[in-house]
């Protein structure tokens, strides 16, 4: 791990900012940490840090669960041509949510967290109409939080299968999911609605 502009995505947040400050020599850290989305607001006070005059290195720590398109674009012209001695690190959990402008702009390091994960139950590799409906149906009570993490695993799953043409506009899917959720949006029809955008996005 070094102190230079990037994107790391980890499950366990708050340790990786601990191990970031370890690194620390000479460089100031100015540190805005969510616990669940990034807002426009904060993406605006990150800018505003940015373009406070300082000769030292200044790291930009920016961490939350989720950021989504929105607060992306807002960051993006600041992380393509950052002011003078500034570094940005985006920390978040999930790798599916940032945008390939970011991607493009950035290196991306994904801290090999390992841990064991039970079957999910949905084969994404030959998702069809009649395992989604049993999917959604095995689902219907389930609360917005475990659905964050299912949504999360189901676009995990999704990319490796190699199975779904996924461009920008389907990633924007999952963050659009996440974002819904957490406007308190009914989980079971957040979850339909991913799965029947993402079946029609099935290579034939």
């Amino acid at each position: 791990m070094k102190l230079i502009s990037q994107v790391i995505i980890t499950t366990n947040i708050e340790d990786t900012i601990l191990k970031l400050e370890l690194l620390q020599e000479n460089e100031r850290f100015v540190k805005i940490i969510k616990e669940d989305t990034f807002l426009v607001e904060d993406a605006k006070l990150a800018i505003e840090k940015a373009y406070m005059a300082s000769e030292e290195i200044t790291v930009i720590i920016l961490a939350a669960k989720t950021f989504s398109p929105v607060v992306q674009n807002k960051l993006l012209k600041v992380i393509e041509e950052p002011p003078k001695n500034k570094e940005f690190i985006i920390l978040t959990q999930s790798k599916s949510t940032i945008l390939t402008t970011i991607r493009s702009r950035l290196p991306i390091s994904v801290l090999s967290e390992v841990k064991e994960e039970e079957d999910l139950g949905l084969v994404l590799s030959s998702l069809s109409l009649g395992s989604v409906y049993e999917f959604i149906q095995t689902h219907k009570r389930t609360d917005a939080k475990v659905m964050k993490r299912l949504i999360e695993r189901i676009s995990k799953e999704a990319m490796r299968s190699g199975s779904y043409d996924l461009d920008e506009k389907t990633l924007v899917l999952f963050s659009n999911a996440f974002m819904a959720l957490d406007v308190g949006s009914p989980p079971q029809f957040v979850l339909n609605a991913l799965l029947l955008k993402l079946l029609a996005r099935k290579k034939r």
